[in-house]
């Protein structure tokens, strides 16, 4: 069922108050689920899967002109009442191709041993690509020689210039299993992982978390963090695919989140204080790629800038290792501010949320702690999507008892827009006196310019 939580008051465990509060709350009745357990189905539904075998399709309804939140159970077939399901994805196939994929791993109790399989659902039928009922009824099923653990989706680029969604899957075997779709066959298959990814081959452990992102010139970063704490780094050239070069590094418990994301920073030997220059000058910024990392039982850290510096410079998130195990992380920009958030949900049931302070003189960036909200139970995932449709995202949090939504404050979210929209009139006013009016056609323009002032200022 879900519970709307009309009371933002029970979320005022905080250090400060945070940008967000409670919406509403499915509750997982039967079945608790796991750090795999949920996945962005589409662009406004959510899976989550239970350890029993079931999945919960969360999703905003338009019911009797007003919005409302339902939670149905899909049923996907192919999975036995006595299965436990082990990690769940979903993708939207890359484009030309249209059409939903869901992978489900579970482990099918038979009494004699559990044997683990992979279904992969996909419905072909012209009109049904997206339609989840549908979908739920064309599997296919594939056996594993090997227990699972994260089914993770990543676009890769073909010889011939396209584009291609995979999955991949790790296991206890110490491997990465590449799945890619037969377009001839209608059917998804097991290939060699080096064909697309030779950054995974010879993995030192179980990689318990496997993350890529594509950056500029055709290239790639992939990180992955193994049980026995090891965590590796690649620079991929996606064009052989060729591996430009490697990093490793050993942390003293099982990793579980790596997480690659970009981030705004000054030039070095930038001068902040210059008239004209910071946050808002874009011309003195340069985008790094950073790499967040998460274990068991030490302090989450941020390797900076590991295109230019691997995995040398590092920066500690402070009470990161208070709230026991950190289980789920998310990169966001919650405050809309253009820059980035570091969201980390523990074992220990708080939501930590950091943020970078700009350098002060001659000392470096540093994270600090911006607030911290409980729950009644551990966080498992944390996604970040616009369920309702209305251009402003909310934040799903899945935890051991159900998933909670997690919305903006409409309020302040409406006073940022207005504050917005006064800068930019008040830049267009500055900008059209600073050209003078030559000839009628001119004239008209500067009407036109000072129309629109007055719409957006309404």
């Amino acid at each position: 069922f879900v519970k709307r939580c009309e009371d933002a008051d029970d979320w005022s465990n905080l250090l400060t108050n945070p940008p967000i509060y409670g919406c509403c709350f499915c509750h997982l009745r039967d079945s608790p689920s796991n750090i795999y357990g949920l996945c962005q189905a589409g662009e406004q539904e959510l899976l989550a899967a239970t350890l029993k075998g079931k999945v919960v399709c969360f999703r905003y309804q338009d019911l009797q002109r007003k919005i409302r939140p339902v939670a149905r159970e899909i049923q996907f077939t192919y999975i036995p009442v006595d299965a436990e399901i082990v990690s769940i994805d979903a993708f939207n196939k890359s484009a030309p191709k249209r059409g939903l994929v869901v992978g489900i791993t579970f482990i099918k109790d038979s009494g004699d041993k559990a044997t683990p399989f992979l279904n992969i659902y996909c419905d072909y039928e012209p009109g049904s690509e997206f339609n989840l009922e549908s979908i739920a009824q064309s599997c296919l099923n594939l056996e594993l020689q090997f227990t699972p653990f994260q089914l993770y989706h990543t676009e890769v680029h073909c010889g011939d210039g396209s584009s291609e969604t995979v999955f991949l899957l790790s296991g206890h075997d110490q491997r990465i299993h590449l799945y890619k779709e037969n377009a001839s066959l209608h059917q998804f298959e097991e290939q060699p992982v080096e064909r697309l990814f030779p950054e995974l081959q010879e993995l030192p452990s179980n990689v318990l978390w496997l993350n890529v992102l594509s950056i500029e010139q055709n290239r790639r970063l992939t990180a992955f963090g193994c049980q026995n704490g090891s965590v590796g780094l690649s620079l991929v050239n996606q064009k052989g695919p060729e591996i430009l070069q490697n990093w490793r590094v050993k942390h003293d418990s099982p990793i579980s989140t790596v997480l690659l994301f970009p981030l705004k920073q000054q030039h070095e030997g930038t001068d902040t204080n210059t008239e004209g220059s910071g946050s808002n000058d874009h011309s003195s910024q340069r985008q790094t790629f950073n790499l967040l990392v998460t274990s068991a039982i030490e302090m989450a850290v941020v390797y900076r800038n590991v295109e230019k510096y691997g995995l040398s410079r590092q920066l500690c998130l402070a009470e990161s290792d208070q709230c026991d195990a950190v289980l789920c992380a998310l990169v966001v920009d919650l405050d809309f501010d253009g820059q980035h958030e570091l969201l980390l949900g523990t074992y220990g049931q708080d939501l930590l949320c950091y943020k970078f302070q700009e350098p002060v003189g001659a000392f470096e960036d540093k994270l600090q702690l911006l607030w911290r909200r409980s729950f009644k139970s551990p966080l498992l995932s944390l996604i970040y999507l616009d369920l309702d449709g209305d251009g402003l995202r909310e934040l799903a949090v899945l935890t051991l008892k159900g998933l909670h939504i997690l919305q903006h404050s409409l309020r302040t979210t409406a006073d940022l827009v207005l504050h917005r929209l006064s800068t930019l009139v008040s830049r267009l006013t500055i900008s059209s006196k600073d050209q003078p009016i030559e000839n009628q056609d001119s004239e008209e323009e500067s009407i036109s310019i000072s129309n629109e002032q007055r719409t957006a200022a309404t």
